[in-house]
């Protein structure tokens, strides 16, 4: 999930407020609330961080979001992917690369430090974080389970199975599924990318050296491979941005299961979607319900994802700063 473009923005939130299959939602020591004696006033402060951060650089919505989504992906929720460790920390994982927004959470945990020293995790504000970024491009708004603590181990070599761009739609499964995570999940989550942006470098094998017998991507619409070579030449720059929902990469929507649908998809990842019975069928199903079908669904697979590996109780710690252990 890559850094968003600019957006229009709203002044009210116009998501939708996810409760039915969220509002009380206890997994293992997680709880929607968890702060509120300890802490009552830590969500209302990380929203307020969020946005302050999103209305100056729209671009932090897609960031916050792609942020969650790594740091759960190795070691768990717990806040590892923020540790600075030299050239050996886990931010330092080639799949890691372009993840950002490390100093907006420190932001909000150093307000949250002064107010309620000890208390909030930065686990817990990498979630809440990425909830409230969500909202500001009218997504769902959903309740968050918190209670994470943070862990104290952050190692380049545990990035190693992160989701990559190039991988087949085999491997996709795989991957979610060894963290507990559905096909249906990976659809959802993949429709996060309908905000942010991809760097030309994650394009060049599936624009010019697609595997197996090279060229293109057969995948990619005919009409679509011209726009995504002019933007990203052989011998361009790799460090420009491209958006990944092409057409409507302002706001959190459906058009990116119809780009993926069309050939349009920017991603390789995004593109095999579709070519398994499966996930296809998934995809297709979003495209002809409602949006807020897809939004309920989306905020499910959200609170899912955030209860990976989390550390709780005894487990972890909270840490006083989110780039160093205690």
């Amino acid at each position: 999930m890559h850094k968003n473009t600019l957006f229009p923005l709203v002044p009210l939130v116009l998501g939708f407020l996810i409760v039915a299959s969220i509002l009380g939602v206890s997994q293992g020591q997680l709880r929607v609330g968890f702060y509120s004696k300890t802490c009552p006033n830590a969500e209302s402060i990380i929203r307020r961080v969020v946005k302050k951060a999103v209305v100056n650089n729209p671009r932090n919505a897609a960031i916050l979001l792609r942020l969650q989504f790594h740091d759960c992906f190795v070691e768990g929720c717990d806040g590892s992917i923020l540790i600075k460790n030299d050239e050996d920390g886990e931010m330092k994982a080639q799949g890691n690369l372009g993840v950002a927004g490390f100093d907006i959470i420190e932001s909000a945990k150093a307000e949250l430090e002064n107010l309620c020293p000890g208390i909030v995790s930065c686990a817990d504000i990498v979630a809440l974080a990425a909830r409230d970024a969500v909202s500001l491009v009218r997504g769902p708004n959903y309740d968050v389970p918190t209670g994470r603590r943070d862990g104290r181990l952050s190692k380049k070599s545990l990035a190693d199975k992160l989701p990559d761009v190039d991988d087949s739609i085999e491997v996709l499964k795989a991957k979610f599924r060894d963290k507990g995570l559905s096909d249906r999940d990976l659809v959802l989550l993949s429709g996060a990318h309908t905000i942010g942006v991809a760097a030309c470098f994650f394009m060049q094998k599936r624009l010019y050296n697609f595997t197996p017998g090279g060229g293109s991507d057969p995948a990619i619409n005919p009409l679509f491979l011209p726009k995504l070579k002019a933007k990203c030449p052989i011998s361009g720059d790799v460090n420009v941005r491209i958006p990944l929902d092409w057409g409507s990469q302002n706001v959190f929507d459906l058009h990116i299961l119809k780009n993926i649908r069309d050939g349009n998809a920017v991603l390789a990842s995004d593109a095999r979607l579709y070519d398994d019975q499966s996930t296809r069928q998934i995809l297709d199903s979003y495209i002809t319900s409602t949006p807020s079908n897809f939004n309920a669904d989306f905020a499910t697979a959200m609170v899912k994802m955030g209860t990976i590996g989390v550390k709780t109780g005894s487990q972890g710690e909270i840490r006083r700063v989110c780039t160093a252990v205690n």
